[in-house]
């Protein structure tokens, strides 16, 4: 297997990438969902708490895996190496 600098950078744009498009998209998300779950109790606060958390958590990682790989691919298509081994 081998390595092309091109692709790691373009993996590492595509991450950074990611990051950036994380910040809107998560107000968005965490706004929407605020609005919909307002609850009273303590027990319900908590795990709605922990219910949001864990879908800014699973935003960031699909984001990142996804255009972190389109960065990989595209790096390396850019980058002279053939796309597919």
């Amino acid at each position: 297997m081998e390595y092309s600098l091109p692709a790691w950078l373009g993996a590492l744009v595509g991450a950074v990438i990611a990051v950036v498009l994380y910040v809107p998209t998560i107000r968005i998300v965490d706004r929407h969902l605020r609005a919909q779950g307002t609850t009273a109790a303590a027990e319900q606060r908590e795990d709605f708490e922990s219910r949001i958390a864990l879908v800014r958590r699973s935003i960031l990682g699909v984001d990142i895996a996804i255009l972190a790989t389109l960065g990989y691919w595209v790096g390396k298509v850019l980058g002279g190496a053939p796309a597919l081994h």
